[in-house]
């Protein structure tokens, strides 16, 4: 199975958030950080997730007391939006992240499977973040 492999290689962007450089490491930190496991949508899960373009970020894993736990994120989703920022791409994802996570309350925009049962298949949802629970 593609959806759990590990996804090497790593590249910097001049592109941030707060004038500083996100790595795809400080990205993944970050998501861990949020309660995910997470990597960029590359070709093959592309396919095998039937979806129409490589955009966004796959969930692979989800911590059990995280905040994404709370939140509902599901594994093998795709985050396409955090507080309505499109994420294309692992970077996009870490300076969102890095952003949202200061704040109280946020937004994440996933496309996810359905139930099993469900005949639509996928979907939209939007999760609300809350304040982090100790």
């Amino acid at each position: 199975m593609l959806f759990g492999a590990v996804l090497g290689g790593l590249s910097t962007s001049t592109a941030s958030v707060d004038a500083e450089a996100m790595t795809e490491e400080e990205a993944i930190r970050l998501g861990e950080e949020f309660g995910v496991a997470v990597g960029s949508v590359d070709e093959d899960i592309r396919k095998e997730l039937k979806l129409q373009e490589a955009r966004g970020v796959a969930v692979f894993e989800v911590i059990g007391n995280s905040r994404a736990d709370y939140a509902g994120i599901k594994v093998r989703s795709v985050i396409k939006e955090i507080d309505k920022r499109e994420i294309r791409n692992i970077i996009d994802f870490g300076q969102a992240i890095k952003k949202a996570m200061k704040e109280c309350n946020f937004t994440v925009g996933t496309y996810e499977p359905a139930d099993p049962g469900d005949p639509v298949g996928w979907g939209v949802n939007f999760h609300f973040v809350g304040c982090k629970r100790d």
